[in-house]
């Protein structure tokens, strides 16, 4: 006969994260300029082993999944130039050059906030670089705000807490 756990069947309190709590902390960009962000994720690649007539599957490479974030445009201080800052450490569009990983390459903090502003879960991204920089459009029939995005690219992710 079974035995039920009084824990299992009464009411449990519990607090939901929501999507509008969270700071994020990148170097050279003010936190709230930036007003979406999407959360990592990962791929565990498979091998495939041959072997007569099946195949065999492990676990391959883990890879990082790329992280856009949407940003505001303040006149001042300029969204623009905060993210153009960055790139500049990548490529300098002017002489051609481009930069040393230790220069454009940052570690970025995702912090969820709880409902008093507490820090409940923090993600730290390791190795952040830009892959894509897009800087907003312009329409003479709308007056929304301009919003920038960007694609990071990274090396791997640790989930503190």
């Amino acid at each position: 006969m079974a035995v039920l756990d009084p824990n299992e069947i009464m009411f449990t309190a519990f607090e939901p994260t929501v999507n509008n709590r969270f700071v994020m902390y990148v170097d050279g960009i003010p936190s709230y300029l930036i007003k979406k962000a999407d959360a990592p994720g990962v791929t565990l690649n498979e091998i495939k082993l041959d072997h007569i007539n099946v195949y065999r599957k492990l676990k391959g490479k883990a890879e990082w999944k790329n992280i856009t974030l949407s940003l505001h445009n303040p006149i001042s201080p300029s969204g623009q130039q905060a993210i153009m800052e960055w790139v500049r450490l990548h490529h300098e569009s002017v002489t051609g050059r481009d930069g040393y990983s230790d220069f454009y390459k940052k570690d970025v903090s995702l912090s969820i906030l709880g409902p008093v502003g507490d820090i409940v879960s923090e993600w730290i991204i390791k190795g952040a670089f830009i892959q894509e920089a897009a800087f907003g459009a312009y329409d003479w029939s709308s007056s929304d705000p301009t919003e920038l995005t960007m694609t990071l690219s990274m090396d791997y992710c640790i989930l503190n807490f």
